[in-house]
C-alpha cells in the first residue's frame, strides 16, 4: 500500500482566516486513483515547523505533497527552504519564467518587477510542474526513495498541477489497487437508526469492503468503499452488496448516487422538461444559489423573488396583507401565497417557498427562533411543512434550504406519479 501525506502551509490556515480546502479536495483525487491519504499536517509560515514537517512524514509516507508558501512576498518560504533540505541552489526556469512572462504582459497588462521574475526561479534539484493558471511552478523533488511535490496555495492552480501532471505522475511510478465507490443519501432518518437498521449487513461485510456514515444538514450519506486488485470481481461484489443496502433504507433513500440535493432535483426538473421559480424570505436567495450553483441550471430554472421584508411579499407574490396581519410571515397561509405568486410572476411549472426565523433574534413564545414554513407546488397543487430548528444562524438557513428542496423533490415525483 503506497502511503502519502499532505502538508499545507500558512500561518492563515492555522488561526482560521482561510480554511483548508485544499487538503480535502486533494485527498479526494487521490483516493479516486487508488492512493491512500495517511495523514494531514497544517503547519504555519515557520522556517523550523515546515523543515520538522518534511522529516516527520518522510518517516510515514512515500508521497509527501506540499501546498502553499510558494508566492512572492516575504512570509512565502517553502522555495528558499525545499532549496536548502534538499542541497539545491535557485535558477531561473526558462519556460516557467516564459509563463510569467506572458502572463503579465497579456493578461494582467501590468510591468513585469523583479519580484515577479523571481517567480520563475526554482531550486536546480528539482523537477518542475509549470502552471498553467498562475506565476508560482509546481516542484518534485526526490530523497531516500520518498517522492515530495510541492504547489502553489491557490486552489485552483493546485488543482491543475494535480489533474494534469502530479496524479499521473503518481500513477505511472507506484502500483495502487483498484479502489471504488458506492453512495446512496437517505432524508429523515438519523444515523443511529440507520445503523440499528442494518446492523447485520455491516458485520457480514468482508473486510476489503468499509461503510461509511456520513452525516450532513438532516441527510446522512452511506459508502460503500472496495479495494483490491481484480476490478471486475470488485464492481461485482460490491453493486450486490450496494443492491442490499439500498432495499434496507428503501423508504428513505432520496438518491443512489453520490450528489447533492440540489442536484437530485436538477435532474427531476430536466428529465421532466419542466421549470422552476423560487419565493425566499430567511434563507435571503440561498436557495437560489443552490441551484444555480449547477451547471446548466438556466434550462430549467427562472428566477427567485426575495421578499424579505413583507412590502415585497405583499407587491411581488400577492401575499394578501390580511393573511400577515392575521397569520404573521411565518406561517402556512404566507408560504402558500408566496408559492402561487412566484408560479404567477415568473410563470414556472414549480415553485417552492420559504419563511421562518433564523436567529438568534426575533422569536416568540408562539414562534421561537428555529420556526419555519416551506411549500412547494404547482397551479394545481401545493404542499407545506413546518419544521423547528435548533441551530445558529447560518445553520438554519442551510438546513431550511435543504429541506424546502427535499419537500420539491417528493412533491415533483409524486406528481409525476399522478400523471
Amino acid at each position: 500500500m503506497v502511503n502519502t501525506s499532505i502538508i499545507t502551509i500558512g500561518d492563515e490556515l492555522l488561526i482560521g482566516q482561510v480554511i483548508d480546502t485544499n487538503s480535502a479536495w486533494m485527498a479526494q483525487q487521490l483516493n479516486k486513483s487508488g492512493i491512500r491519504v495517511n495523514r494531514r499536517v497544517a503547519v504555519g509560515d515557520v522556517w523550523d515547523e515546515i523543515w520538522n514537517a518534511l522529516d516527520e512524514e518522510s518517516k510515514h509516507a512515500d508521497i509527501i505533497l506540499i501546498t502553499g508558501g510558494l508566492g512572492p512576498t516575504a512570509d512565502d518560504i517553502t522555495k528558499p527552504l525545499l532549496c536548502k533540505y534538499f542541497g539545491g541552489k535557485l535558477t531561473v526556469n526558462e519556460l516557467a519564467l516564459q509563463n510569467v512572462t506572458m502572463l503579465f504582459e497579456k493578461i494582467f497588462k501590468r510591468p513585469l518587477t523583479e519580484r515577479n521574475i523571481k517567480q520563475a526561479e526554482v531550486p536546480d534539484v528539482c523537477s518542475v510542474i509549470q502552471n498553467k493558471r498562475g506565476t508560482a511552478p509546481g516542484m518534485i523533488f526526490e530523497k531516500n526513495g520518498k517522492i515530495f511535490i510541492s504547489m502553489p496555495g491557490v486552489p485552483h492552480e493546485m488543482k491543475g498541477m494535480m489533474e494534469s501532471d502530479v496524479i499521473p505522475l503518481l500513477s505511472s511510478r507506484f502500483e495502487v489497487p483498484y479502489i471504488t465507490h458506492r453512495t446512496l443519501m437517505t432524508f429523515g432518518i438519523g444515523e443511529s437508526m440507520i445503523a440499528d437498521r442494518i446492523q447485520d449487513f455491516e458485520e457480514s461485510l468482508p473486510t476489503h469492503i468499509k461503510l461509511a456514515y456520513l452525516p450532513n444538514y438532516g441527510m446522512v450519506r452511506l459508502r460503500l468503499t472496495a479495494s483490491g486488485k481484480d476490478k471486475q470481481a470488485i464492481d461485482q461484489e460490491v453493486d450486490n452488496l450496494f443492491a442490499t443496502l439500498q432495499e434496507l433504507v428503501s423508504d428513505h433513500i432520496v438518491t443512489n448516487r453520490d450528489e447533492k440535493m440540489e442536484e437530485v432535483v436538477a435532474k427531476l426538473l430536466t428529465q421532466q422538461q419542466k421549470t422552476l421559480s423560487t419565493a425566499e424570505s430567511c434563507t435571503g436567495g440561498f436557495i437560489a444559489h443552490l441551484i444555480t450553483s449547477i451547471p446548466g441550471s438556466s434550462a430549467f430554472y427562472k428566477g427567485s423573488i426575495v421578499s424579505y421584508s413583507n412590502e415585497i411579499k405583499k407587491e411581488l407574490l400577492d401575499v394578501m396583507d390580511q393573511t400577515l396581519e392575521e397569520k404573521g410571515a411565518v406561517s402556512e397561509e404566507v408560504v402558500i401565497q408566496m408559492v402561487k405568486g412566484s408560479l404567477k410572476q415568473l410563470k414556472t411549472d414549480y415553485a417552492v417557498a420559504v419563511s421562518g426565523i433564523m436567529g438568534p433574534d426575533g422569536g416568540t413564545p408562539e414562534k421561537p427562533v428555529g420556526t419555519v414554513w416551506m411549500a412547494a407546488g404547482n397551479n394545481r397543487e401545493i404542499i407545506t411543512q413546518k419544521l423547528h430548528f435548533r441551530f445558529e444562524r447560518q445553520l438554519n438557513i442551510q438546513l431550511t434550504a435543504v429541506n424546502a428542496l427535499n419537500l420539491l423533490r417528493k412533491f415533483i415525483v409524486e406528481n409525476n406519479k399522478a400523471g
